[in-house]
């Protein structure tokens, strides 16, 4: 196996004469890390460390000074140093003046100061022109290139030029600079890395809630009644049914979901008349959460076809098919063919295969290296035309699944319906209401608030003034 080894040679040298120098403060795990990247992109580097004497594991080719020295040998300088230990830069204050300082620090938690940690810098140094960038990458992705992690770096500053300049050593280095505006972005930028999944917190946490729904649900009809009207052991459901049942009814409800929030800001902006009002903060968050919530339900309509798949192997099945084919044997009797029974059975198989081909579909198309791919009226057509075509196919799939037992007093346990049943309630009631909004009398006032017109053409001048929160 070949070592790695810090001699490395530059990937893209720049001719010697057209060399930049750029200054690190600290010699770290992630300040090596990136002074070994950019030496091999063509840069010279020289370190500034307290104790250059003691440094040790330095790329090859990069120069150990102080800090002092270090700051006079370049005019960008990346710190990569934690918030406490800036006190030593106020000894730097006229060496520091005028050049660009690089602010790579991250805290140990969500806004654990008052203002971010670069405008404490900006304020400790208002000689400095401070920018915040490479604080979303990590020391690993530096070594492991590009393929292996995010390539993208946030980047804020309140000078133009020298936020340039440093947007400029982030495309060198192969990776993606994204201005985000002046340093009071910073905050924003600083909390980023320190959020774990944002975006599926509330997906996550709705389908745990609706499994422990579903299962418990479940157990009450399929396990617990069964023993106390008839001393039956059904615990051996708890393996394959049960799970086969809080699946399909968890993925159904949250593709439902996902259309949900949609439906919802259409009422409300046909109800104030105008699209120029903010949505409540919920109803935001949700629909921010569509994608993710349709990623969720597209994972257990997977676990739903691995489950169904297994059914035909399983113990308890055949040795009811066993049990039935020797009492038939015996008896000398066959059941009949019935062909609305086979229609039944072969539509609800055929529905449930459309419907998990568009859901997989849909899935497909919402991953960024697909969807970029496409335009966006393209995308909207997939996301929304197909997206409900799958939420019919679902329910329809759901509901022949029931057939001629789905309103049947008889299966009813303890007055409570079997857990399918539960889980239509949500996807046919936005589907009734989905059909009454494309209904042209109300599609078409919907689609001209879309475009901008207003019920109440005093109320966008209002709110210009300040007097309504748009």
């Amino acid at each position: 196996m070949e070592k790695t080894s810090t001699d490395t040679l530059p990937l893209t040298m720049i001719s010697s004469e057209k060399q930049e120098t750029v200054c690190i403060f600290g010699t770290g795990d992630f300040g090596r890390s990136l002074g070994l990247k950019m030496l091999q992109c063509g840069y010279s580097i020289v370190f500034g460390s307290r104790n250059p004497g003691m440094s040790s594991l330095l790329p090859s080719g990069a120069e150990v000074l102080n800090y002092s020295e270090a700051a006079q040998k370049s005019d960008i300088i990346i710190l990569t140093v934690h918030r406490e230990h800036y006190d030593f830069l106020t000894h730097l204050t006229e060496v520091l003046n005028g050049k660009i300082l690089v602010d790579v620090s991250n805290n140990l938690k969500i806004n654990q100061y008052p203002e971010s940690n670069a405008e404490y810098l900006a304020q400790l140094l208002p000689g400095a022109h401070v920018v915040k960038a490479f604080n979303t990458i990590s020391a690993w992705a530096l070594q492991s290139g590009a393929l292996d992690a995010s390539r993208q770096v946030f980047v804020c500053g309140n000078d133009r030029k020298a936020k340039q300049r440093v947007m400029d050593i982030v495309r060198t280095l192969g990776l993606t600079p994204l201005d985000k505006g002046s340093l009071m972005a910073a905050k924003e930028i600083e909390n980023y890395p320190l959020q774990l999944f944002p975006m599926w917190k509330f997906p996550f946490r709705l389908s745990a809630v609706l499994c422990v729904f579903f299962f418990f649900y479940s157990v009450i009809r399929d396990v617990i009644y069964p023993y106390v009207y008839e001393r039956k052991d059904n615990t051996f459901r708890l393996a394959i049914s049960i799970p086969n049942h809080i699946f399909p009814n968890t993925a159904l409800t949250l593709l439902a979901l996902v259309y949900l929030p949609g439906v919802l800001a259409a009422i409300l902006q046909l109800y104030r008349g105008t699209k120029y009002r903010r949505f409540p903060d919920w109803l935001d968050h949700w629909m921010l959460c569509r994608k993710q919530l349709g990623l969720v339900a597209l994972g257990f309509a997977f676990l739903h076809v691995l489950y169904t798949l297994v059914i035909p192997i399983r113990y308890y099945v055949r040795w009811r098919m066993n049990n039935r084919t020797v009492v038939q044997a015996i008896a000398k009797k066959e059941n009949p063919f019935i062909i609305s029974t086979a229609w039944l059975s072969d539509s609800y198989l055929a529905l449930g295969i459309l419907g998990f081909f568009l859901f997989v579909l849909l899935g497909i198309t919402s991953l960024p290296s697909v969807s970029n791919m496409v335009n966006w009226r393209e995308f909207r057509f997939v996301q929304s035309k197909l997206g409900y075509l799958t939420l019919i196919l679902c329910t329809a799939h759901t509901l022949v699944y029931g057939g001629r037992r789905f309103l049947d007093p008889s299966t009813l346990k303890w007055c409570l319906p079997s857990a399918y049943v539960i889980a239509l309630i949500i996807p046919c009631t936005l589907l009734v209401v989905k059909f009454i909004l494309i209904l042209p009398c109300i599609d078409k006032p919907l689609t001209r608030i879309r475009q901008g017109w207003e019920r109440n053409p005093k109320f966008l001048e209002s709110a210009l003034n300040g007097k309504t929160d748009l």
